[in-house]
C-alpha cells in the first residue's frame, strides 16, 4: 500500500457526534467512497495483504463488504460471494449455509450466510470487509466456508482493531483514526 493511500484514508475519515441520545461517536467513512483515488487503490491494497495465499474467491459480509469485497476480488482476478445477514431482506430462494456470529461490534448476535453452491473444496477464501473490531464476523465466515469444504486464508480490512489476530490484516488501525 502506498503512503498516499494510507494518508488519504486517514484524512477522509471522521468521527461524528450523533447528539445527546448517544454516548459514542459514530464513524463516517463516506469520504472514502467519495475519493476516486481511494476507490482506485483499495482493491489492490486489500488484495495485496493476502495475495501470497493465492485466494480463489473473496467473501464479504453485507453491507459495506459488498462495496470493498468486489474491489479486492477484481484486483486479485477472482470471483466474489456475498455473505448475507439473516433477516435483513426476503429469504434467498436457494440453499444457504449459515453461521452464528456471537456478537458484532455493537454486541448484537447475528447470522451470516452464503449461497451453498458458490463455494466448494477447490476454493481458497479471502474475507474482505471495511472494519474489524472483534473478528467475530470473520470467524463465522471461516466456519461456514470450512463447512462447505473451502479453505479460509485470512481477512483483509481497511481498519483493523484486532491487534492480536494474525489472520486479520488491515491497511490502517483504529489508533490511526483516534478522535
Amino acid at each position: 500500500m502506498t503512503s498516499d493511500l494510507r494518508d488519504r484514508l486517514i484524512a477522509a475519515f471522521r468521527w461524528t457526534d450523533p447528539g445527546p441520545q448517544s454516548e459514542v461517536l459514530v464513524s463516517d467513512r463516506s469520504g472514502w467512497w467519495r475519493d476516486p483515488h481511494i476507490l482506485d487503490g483499495l482493491g489492490p491494497a486489500l488484495g495485496a495483504l493476502f495475495a501470497h495465499e493465492r485466494p480463489t474467491v473473496v467473501v464479504s459480509p453485507e453491507v459495506t463488504g459488498f462495496l470493498v469485497g468486489p474491489l479486492a476480488a477484481r484486483a486479485l482476478g477472482v470471483g466474489f460471494v456475498e455473505a448475507y445477514r439473516h433477516g435483513a431482506r426476503r429469504p434467498i430462494a436457494e440453499p444457504m449455509t449459515w453461521a452464528e456470529v456471537p456478537a458484532d461490534h455493537r454486541g448484537e448476535p447475528q447470522r451470516l450466510g452464503v449461497r451453498s453452491r458458490l463455494l466448494g473444496p477447490t476454493d481458497r477464501v479471502l474475507v474482505v470487509d471495511d472494519w474489524a473490531t472483534t473478528g467475530s464476523q470473520s470467524r463465522a465466515i471461516y466456519q461456514l466456508v470450512a463447512e462447505l469444504g473451502a479453505i479460509p486464508v485470512g481477512t483483509a480490512v481497511i481498519v483493523n482493531e484486532c491487534e492480536r489476530n494474525v489472520s486479520i490484516r488491515g491497511l490502517i488501525t483504529g489508533d490511526d483514526l483516534s478522535s
